[in-house]
């Protein structure tokens, strides 16, 4: 990686929050957070992160509504999003990439598959975007 990639980390949960923030922070991201859906949306639209790893059940907007709100909006279009669940019913999967998820992790997520996934969706976006 030549830049840093940006990591916008969305968890309800503070310590699951605090904790995969200190450990992407760790392997070199540059990590913002958010604690409920509404300000995930509007930190992804003011800080155009390179990737968002969101928990699907947040308070205010569930991360399937941040989904499908980022992508109806062309600026967010193409932020690269990973789905944490703790649902690990196809159904759930399903739903989330009807959404707009490109990856569905289930919690208790391992750490090396989140950043396997983040290397693999953080690439995909042309380097003028994520400079």
């Amino acid at each position: 990686m030549t830049t840093t990639t940006t990591v916008l980390l969305v968890d309800d949960y503070p310590d699951a929050l605090d904790m995969w923030a200190l450990y992407l922070q760790l392997r070199g991201y540059s990590v913002s957070t958010a604690g409920d859906g509404i300000s995930a949306l509007k930190l992804a639209q003011s800080s155009m992160p390179d990737v968002m790893v969101l928990d699907l059940e947040l308070p205010g907007l569930t991360g399937l509504e941040v989904a499908r709100a980022l992508r109806r909006d062309a600026p967010t279009a193409a932020i690269p999003l990973i789905a944490v669940t703790g649902h690990s019913l196809e159904a759930h999967r399903a739903a989330a990439r009807d959404a707009g998820f490109d990856a569905v992790l289930v919690k208790p997520c391992d750490p090396d598959v989140l950043i396997a996934q983040i290397e693999r969706l953080a690439v995909r976006r042309p380097a003028s975007e994520s400079e």
